[in-house]
């Protein structure tokens, strides 16, 4: 009977996992041709890519400590090229105060935390106990980035009956990732890895389960509006148009993506 610990089997999950993140990373492509083409970054953030950056950065390092980590070497290095680039993307387009703000950020954050962690486990840790120390860290930060979209779910969902900014496609890959990267760290009994997945399965769960419901709801009633309501709306509309989306990170152990929410404006609440 085969043996999911068997290597062969991690090998296996590992190479779905990098298949399935590196896709997963290219989710804000769309913001950025938008950006690109608009020459303006018009209210996105960076805070998405700098929590994704962090997330690479920080696994990068993990899986250098450890032995036999090569899957996640590959991703999340791939993973801190396509975020850095994103970064620099929108440096180029962004206003000078974004600018200032995300290259505060970027310093204090992404190099001022991870040299402040390296250094840290370098000199009170050695060995495996500086593995665990690492893991750890790694596991709570994502533990907390899973946990935190959860608030915004019922502002995005439940309050504006929309599920406009939360597509069912990117809810169902995310889903597979965590699967993927959940059944790679159970081969491996790596439990700094599988654990923070089953997090990140049941969020992937809880989105779909969302957008299916609320996506009948939007089917089943679709009540003919008065004219005078209707030049509301379309005043309401016209209004928010021109709002651009904030954007929230969803990151897991393996891979860093941004999945869009609405500004409160659109919401109308």
């Amino acid at each position: 009977m085969a043996d999911i610990h068997d290597p062969h089997f991690a090998a296996v999950f590992g190479l779905l996992g990098n298949i399935l993140s590196f896709f997963v990373y290219l989710a804000p492509l769309p913001t950025f041709c938008k950006i690109f083409k608009r020459k303006s970054t018009e209210g996105f953030q960076s805070i998405p890519y700098s929590v994704a950056l962090f997330s690479a950065m920080l696994l990068l390092y993990y899986a250098f400590l450890k032995t036999n980590a090569l899957m996640l070497i590959t991703i999340n290095s791939i993973g801190c090229v396509i975020e850095s680039t994103y970064l620099i993307l929108f440096m180029i387009y962004a206003t000078r105060s974004a600018r200032i703000y995300t290259t505060k950020l970027l310093l204090l954050f992404n190099l001022g935390t991870i040299g402040l962690i390296i250094i840290l486990t370098f000199i009170f840790s050695k060995g495996s106990q500086r593995i665990t120390i690492v893991g750890w860290i790694c596991a709570v930060f994502s533990v907390c980035v899973y946990a935190a979209p959860l608030s915004i779910m019922r502002l995005v969902i439940i309050r504006s009956k929309s599920v406009k900014y939360m597509p069912f496609s990117l809810s169902f890959f995310l889903t597979l990732c965590a699967i993927t990267w959940f059944l790679y760290g159970f081969s491996l009994r790596d439990y700094y890895i599988s654990t923070p997945n089953i997090l990140g399965f049941m969020f992937g769960v809880t989105q779909m389960i969302l957008y299916t419901i609320y996506s009948l709801r939007k089917k089943e009633t679709s009540p003919e509006t008065k004219p005078q309501e209707q030049t509301t709306n379309s005043i309401q509309m016209s209004s928010n148009v021109e709002q651009p989306p904030l954007e929230m990170a969803v990151v897991s152990m393996g891979i860093g993506n941004t999945q869009v929410v609405p500004d409160s404006a659109e919401l109308n609440v």
